[in-house]
């Protein structure tokens, strides 16, 4: 098993190793965390360390943070994937502890966003084409054509690339896609909210064959994807389906 996971706070981190924490989310995975509609996780061990997106809440962000023993001042950017409240409801409060943090959005968000990370004290950078935020990870860049434009983050490891999303509004095959320009390294794992509520079991069935023919060689569907969509990505993958929650640790290589 390439991919391994841990208890928070029951090891630490190699100099090889690259770690993301779930924070936010539909569901619980450790006990003592709360869920809720949203999502955020923490990416540590790359050159700078990465908050990704906030949740809804940021009473809900602050206590998960504090229970899975996370120092909010460990953070260097903060990736925001699209200008919606389950994404970007808990970043106040987590200013709150700490603002001197680079905020990358995509450029199509609104003035009073910017301003707002701005009045905190924080940096803001918007986001258009593909970008290298630190050493072994980029944006997908702002990605258009659904609803609302959205970026993804995608992690170099020695097993191939991770690709992490927020809600998949341009669709989770084109994020995917994306990707694979990006690289000519495999899709060892994506996770994150896939956007699937509305689509029926034939239409999902069709995306896990996409995902097959593109090399994905694991999935972690959580958030928005739907409980019946999600269920459907764990039968087809089996072990390879890495079940999502807060308090979930995944270890990569460098």
């Amino acid at each position: 098993m390439i991919i391994v996971l841990f208890a928070p706070g029951l090891f630490s981190l190699g100099t090889n190793q690259v770690k993301v924490t779930i924070l936010y989310d539909n569901y619980v995975h450790t006990e003592g965390t709360k869920s809720d509609w949203g999502y955020a996780c923490l990416i540590e061990g790359t050159e700078k360390t990465i908050l990704f997106d906030t949740g809804t809440r940021g009473d809900i962000l602050m206590h998960n943070i504090r229970i899975l023993g996370v120092d909010p001042h460990v953070v260097d950017l903060v990736v925001i994937s699209h200008e919606h409240g389950d994404h970007t409801g808990g970043l106040s409060s987590f200013f709150k502890e700490n603002s001197r943090v680079t905020v990358y959005h995509p450029v199509s968000f609104s003035e009073k966003f910017v301003n707002a990370v701005k009045d905190a004290g924080a940096q803001s950078v918007a986001v258009d084409e593909p970008v290298k935020l630190c050493e072994g990870v980029y944006s997908t860049g702002e990605m258009r054509g659904g609803p609302i434009e959205e970026q993804s983050l995608i992690l170099e490891t020695s097993q191939g690339l991770v690709v992490i999303t927020g809600c998949s509004h341009q669709g989770i095959v084109n994020i995917v896609k994306k990707a694979r320009s990006m690289s000519d390294k495999r899709i060892h794992l994506v996770f994150g909210g896939f956007h699937l509520l509305q689509h029926s079991d034939d239409a999902v069935n069709q995306i896990i064959t996409q995902f097959r023919e593109m090399g994905v060689a694991k999935c972690g569907a959580t958030h928005c994807t739907g409980e019946r969509q999600i269920s459907l990505f764990a039968k087809a993958y089996g072990s390879d389906f890495v079940p999502m929650g807060v308090g979930r640790v995944l270890t990569f290589t460098k």
